[in-house]
C-alpha cells in the first residue's frame, strides 16, 4: 500500500511544480517512508494556486512561453480566470483575444480553453460569429474585458503585423459583417473630466488600519483617473453622474466621491449597495 501511495503521488504531484509568478512554485506532498510529508500546501488547495492563475491570465497578454510553461504543467490553468477588480473577470483566452494573439489561443484551446465568441471573432471564424450573433440577437453589443467591445477584438487581430495574407482576408470580412450591425462598438461611456477636475479625486483614501486597507486614485499615462488598492491594479474610472464613476469592467458598481470645496474627502463603492467607504488622507 505504501509503494502504490507513493507512485500515485509522484505521478500526481512531481509534474506540478511550476508557478504562478516568476520563482515560485507548489511544493509537492510525497510519501517518505511510509509517512505524509506536511509540507504546506496553499491555503486554498485543491483550488487552483491563485498566483498561477492570475501568472496565466497575464501571460495570455502575450507571452506565448510563459502560457505554455504554465500550461504543460498545469493544463486546467488553460480554463483560468482573474478577476482585476470589482468583477472586471478575465480568462487566459480572453486575454489572448482582446490583445489578437492567435497563437497564444491556440495553445489555450488546445490545453482545454473554451472558445466563445470574442474567441472566434479575433480567429476571423465569420461563420462561426453570425452564427452566435443570430442565436442569440444582441450579442454583439456584450462587452469584453476592461469594456474591450467585440469590434475592436478583430481590429487588434488585424493590427498584429504578423498576421498571414490569408487571415487578413478573413479579418476583414468579419470587420465588415460587425460593421453591418451597428452596434458591434460600443463600449462604456464615460462623461469627460477636464484635468483641473481630476485633480480633485487624486490621492490616497484608507479603510481600515492594516497598511493594504488604502484606495489610490492616479492618473494613468493616458491620462485617465485610475483606482486601485494599494498593491493591485488600476482601474479606469469612467464618469456617469457628478463625482460618480464606474470602474472599467464593472459597468454596475459605482464609486461615488463626496465632495467639499474641490476637493474630495472620502470615497463610497457600490455594487449596487454600499461596500466599503475610504477617507482620504
Amino acid at each position: 500500500m505504501s509503494h502504490a501511495l507513493n507512485h500515485l503521488t509522484r505521478r500526481t504531484f512531481m509534474g506540478l511544480s511550476a508557478a504562478g509568478v516568476t520563482g515560485l512554485a507548489i511544493t509537492p506532498v510525497l510519501a517518505q517512508k511510509g509517512e505524509w510529508n506536511t509540507t504546506p500546501m496553499p491555503p486554498n488547495f485543491p483550488q487552483q494556486d491563485a498566483a498561477a492563475v492570475r501568472a496565466v491570465v497575464g501571460a495570455s497578454h502575450g507571452q506565448i512561453d510563459r502560457v505554455k510553461e504554465l500550461v504543460t504543467a498545469r493544463p486546467a490553468l488553460a480554463k483560468a480566470s482573474w478577476d482585476w477588480g470589482y468583477g472586471d473577470w478575465e480568462s487566459a483566452l480572453g486575454a489572448a483575444s482582446h490583445t489578437g494573439r492567435a497563437d497564444i489561443a491556440d495553445v489555450l484551446i488546445a490545453h482545454g480553453a473554451r472558445p466563445n465568441i470574442f474567441t472566434f471573432t479575433m480567429l476571423g471564424k465569420l461563420d462561426a460569429v453570425r452564427s452566435m450573433v443570430e442565436a442569440v440577437p444582441g450579442i454583439q453589443r456584450t462587452l469584453g474585458p476592461h469594456d474591450i467591445t467585440l469590434l475592436q477584438h478583430a481590429r487588434n487581430r488585424l493590427a498584429r503585423k504578423d498576421i498571414s495574407d490569408m487571415n487578413r482576408k478573413n479579418m476583414e470580412e468579419v470587420i465588415a459583417y460587425l460593421d453591418t450591425l451597428g452596434d458591434a462598438d460600443t463600449g462604456a461611456i464615460s462623461g469627460d473630466v477636464t484635468e483641473e477636475q481630476k485633480q480633485i479625486y487624486l490621492g490616497n483614501y484608507t479603510f481600515g488600519t492594516g497598511s493594504d486597507n488604502t484606495f489610490i486614485v492616479e492618473l494613468h499615462r493616458l491620462r485617465w483617473l485610475s483606482l486601485k488598492k494599494k498593491g493591485g491594479t488600476g482601474r479606469r474610472l469612467n464618469l456617469v453622474e457628478p463625482n460618480t464613476f464606474a470602474p472599467s469592467g464593472a459597468p454596475a458598481v459605482r464609486v461615488r466621491f463626496e465632495v467639499v470645496d474641490k476637493k474630495a474627502t472620502s470615497l463610497t463603492i457600490h455594487d449596487p449597495m454600499p461596500l466599503v467607504k475610504a477617507v482620504r488622507m
